[in-house]
């Protein structure tokens, strides 16, 4: 079952991924209350380098973004993709958006001195290996073949 109209001709995807990152935040962010989870990092260097990490996952979300509106591609993962992107800052990661998203909830994890979001970090990056990207390799190597599978030993998944 899905919340979406889930293209016959896509990953199959059933939940929007970043639902995954800012669901285990939350959690992450329930686990530091109960148990006061505080690092004594100083502020000014959690802002820095929090503030950092989310301004870096920003810009790689948004770069990917472009470049699937470019192409014409539709970045939800239940929609059909009709073109394959393998330009701009896919050269460097098959899952940009991902890869900001980890960064940004890393980064508010710090900023925050949040050491429980730290903690179930590595939680939403399985999950969405597993839930997601494994359907979305899986989708691309049949609907994009050897043009893909060359990609795939090209570039990294994550960076």
């Amino acid at each position: 079952m899905s919340i979406f109209g889930v293209d016959e001709d896509s990953a199959q995807v059933r939940f929007p991924p970043p639902l995954v990152f800012f669901g285990f935040l939350l959690i992450g962010r329930v686990i530091n209350d109960l148990f006061g989870l505080n690092p004594a990092i100083p502020t000014a260097v959690r802002w820095i380098l929090g503030g950092g990490a989310i301004a870096v996952g920003v810009v790689v979300i948004v770069q990917a973004l472009l470049r699937f509106r470019r192409s014409g591609n539709n970045p939800e993962p239940w929609k059909a993709d009709t073109v394959f992107v393998a330009e701009g800052i896919y050269r460097f990661t098959r899952n940009p958006m991902y890869l900001g998203m980890a960064l940004v909830c890393f980064g508010i994890s710090v900023a925050m001195n949040c050491l429980g979001g730290l903690l179930t970090l590595p939680l939403s990056i399985i999950s969405v290996q597993v839930f997601v990207i494994r359907r979305e390799e899986a989708h691309l190597s049949r609907r994009f073949g050897q043009t893909y599978e060359e990609y795939r030993r090209r570039v990294r998944r994550w960076i």
